[in-house]
């Protein structure tokens, strides 16, 4: 077997996740929300001295606001592992984070159901 044919897609990634977050398995500090919104707020990192090629993946990809799923889906990275590198890059600043509404102060569903069926009698 030639070397091409063994590192190839279906072997998996050259880099095991966990070795890419340096075996953390989580955030010591954080935890984010699958639908927490995440935006760059710098465009590259250089300056920083543990940066990662995800974390600059990640920083591109967020130029525009994305969920903490959607990147860990276009990523192909497990959730978890995108939670990690996030935690990273909010340490340093990179990232502004909007965690979704409380819903404490939300109307109920029934109480939108009925607002609906008055309406729809007008």
């Amino acid at each position: 077997m030639t070397p091409a044919e063994w590192v190839d897609d279906a072997a998996g990634p050259v880099v095991r996740p966990y070795a890419m977050v340096r075996g953390r398995t989580r955030s010591e500090r954080y935890l984010f929300d699958l639908v927490a919104f995440v935006v760059a707020v710098v465009d590259n990192l250089q300056h920083w001295v543990e940066m990662q090629p995800e974390h600059q993946a990640i920083l591109t990809m967020c130029r525009r606001p994305r969920s903490v799923t959607e990147v860990a889906a276009r990523m192909n990275l497990p959730v978890g592992v995108v939670r990690v590198l996030l935690s990273d890059l909010l340490d340093a600043r990179a990232i502004r984070v909007r965690e979704p509404a409380d819903p404490v102060g939300r109307p109920s569903v029934q109480v939108i159901r009925e607002v609906l069926e008055g309406l729809r009698a007008l």
